[in-house]
This record gives structure tokens, sequence and C-alpha cells, in this order.
């Protein structure tokens, strides 16, 4: 197997679709259906006990995405590098289409219709910010990296995209793709004193920026500071689901027994509020156990990055590894009121087509990093 593997990772293109399906580690293709299947039964749970029209929609969104992530993963790296701007041109040209023509839903502009599809751009800008400032990065050196005229284009590729996902409005998201980029320029070693002026900027703004929020966006923030003080209005989503979170206790109420998501008490219990009903339901052994299986995600991205040869599939790897990882923060920190509501979904659990497709997506791209993570990219540029 490993003189097989070395064999085909040293080859220039010749690699076959069955010699790179034999380095496909399954074992994650593996984890992401347990993950999945958790999915799978927390929806049926929030369907009423039923299949429809939560739980099914959510396997069968699933399997195409298997399908897909594994078509991505056969695509060589150095294919998908070249493609990197075409693909962050798309993106916003969506979020351009969003502004003009977007579906309006729940107060915000964050959809647009491609024939059967409902798809959310933000979600999928996220991923392609990571493709282009990766190839921006990818064979610069140590010297450029640190000259600051350098660093102006990634910057403004970075903070277009973060305007017009702000502007929709959706400041959840905004703000996780602006720290998914700043995480790719950590990893390609933009100095740190020059994130400390930025974050210093941003937190001397912030008094200024807080008086700029929508209304809704405002009431947020102070409901998370005081959510009693509006127990049946604007605090009432993250009481009930403080609720729900303590009455599972350690083994949980058991399966599609839990009075919170069942007797509504619980709003949005199959997307953003999904992780509830499996505490509820669960308990805390469940509720960890879900997480650990996310956090072997997480970690299986960090191994991609450490074991590939090109700066590129490095930075790839980091910057879909936390992207996933924010998606599970701040949805774990919003459930439990640690963090305002942001409407962020909990990765391959929550109910929802655009956040299933585009993070599949990001694991494809993860795996053709991990297939191809051997390849030829050239000498660093001066």
């Amino acid at each position: 197997m490993m003189v097989f593997e070395r064999r085909l990772l040293t080859r220039d293109r010749g690699a076959g679709v069955l010699e790179k399906l034999w380095l496909i580690p399954w074992t994650f293709v593996l984890l992401l259906c347990a993950i999945a299947a958790a999915g799978y039964v927390a929806l049926y749970s929030a369907g009423g006990g039923a299949p429809e029209p939560y739980a099914s929609r959510h396997a069968l969104r699933f399997g195409f995405c298997v399908v897909m992530m594994l078509s991505i993963a056969m695509i060589d790296v150095r294919v998908i590098a070249r493609l990197s701007w075409v693909g962050w041109l798309f993106g916003l040209g969506l979020l351009v289409l969003v502004a003009v023509h977007g579906q309006v839903g729940k107060g915000a502009q964050r959809w647009v219709e491609l024939g059967p599809i409902q798809l959310q751009p933000s979600e999928l800008m996220k991923i392609m910010l990571v493709l282009a400032l990766a190839h921006w990065f990818h064979r610069a050196s140590w010297e450029r990296v640190g000259n600051p005229l350098f660093l102006i284009p990634p910057v403004i590729a970075t903070l277009v995209p973060v305007g017009l996902i702000l502007k929709q409005p959706n400041l959840g998201t905004g703000m996780i793709t602006l720290m998914i980029g700043g995480a790719v320029f950590w990893a390609a070693g933009v100095r740190w004193w020059k994130f400390a002026i930025l974050i210093g900027a941003a937190m001397g703004i912030a008094p200024i920026a807080y008086e700029h929020l929508h209304d809704y966006q405002r009431a947020r923030i102070q409901t998370f500071l005081d959510p009693e003080s509006d127990p049946l209005g604007a605090g009432y989503n993250i009481i009930q689901s403080k609720i729900a979170l303590g009455s599972g206790g350690l083994w949980g109420k058991g399966f599609l027994q839990g009075t919170q998501g069942h007797l509504n008490f619980l709003p949005e219990k199959q997307t953003d509020f999904i992780f509830t009903m499996i505490s509820e339901e669960f308990g805390l052994v469940g509720a960890l156990t879900v997480l650990a299986l996310l956090a072997l995600v997480v970690a299986f991205a960090l191994l991609v990055a450490l074991r590939c040869r090109h700066q590129f599939g490095r930075l790839v790897a980091v910057g879909l590894g936390v992207n996933f990882f924010l998606y599970i923060f701040v949805n774990i920190a919003m459930v439990t009121g640690s963090i305002p509501v942001g409407g962020v979904p909990l990765p391959l659990i929550s109910h929802g087509g655009s956040a299933m497709l585009t993070t599949m997506v990001g694991f494809g791209l993860l795996l053709s990093v991990w297939v191809h993570r051997n390849a030829e990219f050239g000498a660093a540029r001066e």
C-alpha cells in the first residue's frame, strides 16, 4: 500500500480515477456519514417522529452531496488552484445578484434562485475566498508576504465580499467570512502585529458600528446581555433553548420524548436550534458525542494541512478547517447563550440546503488536497 501510494503521488498527472479513489481516506467519509446520521435522527424527531418534512430531504441532500464531494476529490488540486480566482469572481457575481434580485426572507435579502436550487451565495463565497487567498499566497516568499503592498489585493478580495454580505444584512456570516480570511492570512505568514493593529482599530470603531446596526441586530445584542428583560419577545428563543439544554440531564429524556421540541416551545428546532433537540433527548452524553464527531472533522483538516507538501493545499486545509470550526463554535455558543443569536446552522445536522452543499464542496476540496498532497507547484516567488 505505502509503495503504491508513493508511486502514485510522485507521478505528475496520469493517475486514474480508481487509483485516486484508493487514496481517499474512507474513515473520514464514514465520519461524515455518522454526523449526517445524527442529523437525520434529530430531524426525524423535529418532524414529530416522521421522516417528512425534514429528515428525508436531509438524507437525499447528503447522498447527492457525497457523490459531488468524491467527484471534486478526483480533480487535480493544481487545476483547482488555476480556477481559484474564477470561483471568487463567480461567488462575487452571485453576491451582487443577491443585492439586485435576491429573495427576501425573515427581513434579509440573502438567497437567489438557480433553477430548482435556492442558494445562499454568502455560504459559497466563504469557500471561494479560501481558494483565492490560498492561490495568492501559495508561492509567495516570507519576505514578499511581509510587504504591505503585496497584501493590498488579498485584503480587497476579502473586504469586498464581506461588505456585500453585511449589506444583506447578515452580520454573523460576514464576521465569519472575515475571520476565515484572517486565518488564511495568518497561516500564510502575515506578521502578528498587523493583526494587532486591525483588531485595535476594530475595537475603536465598534461603538460607531453599533449605532449603524439594524434594529433587530441591536435587539439581539441587548437580548444576549439580558434575555430575561423580554422573555416573551426577543429573549424567548434563547430562554427556551437553555431550558431544553438543561432538562436533558446526563442521559436525556429519550428519543421523541423531548417536551420543549415536541410541544413547540423551541423555535427553529430543525435549523439553528437543532443541537438543543439532541441535548434534550440524548442528554449531555449525546451532545458530547456529536461534538466529538464534529471535532474529528476539524482535526482531519489540520492533519491535511500538516501532511500536505505544497503551500496552496496547506492554506486551503487551514481555511476550510477554520470555516467548519466556526460553524460549530458559533452555533453552539449561540444556543447556549454565550453569544447573540446569529442564524448559523450546525453543519451536516441542521436542515438546510445551502449549508449542506457548501460544506460538502469544502470537504471535496479538502479531499482533493489530501489525494494530491505531494503535487509539485514550483518554487516560491521572490
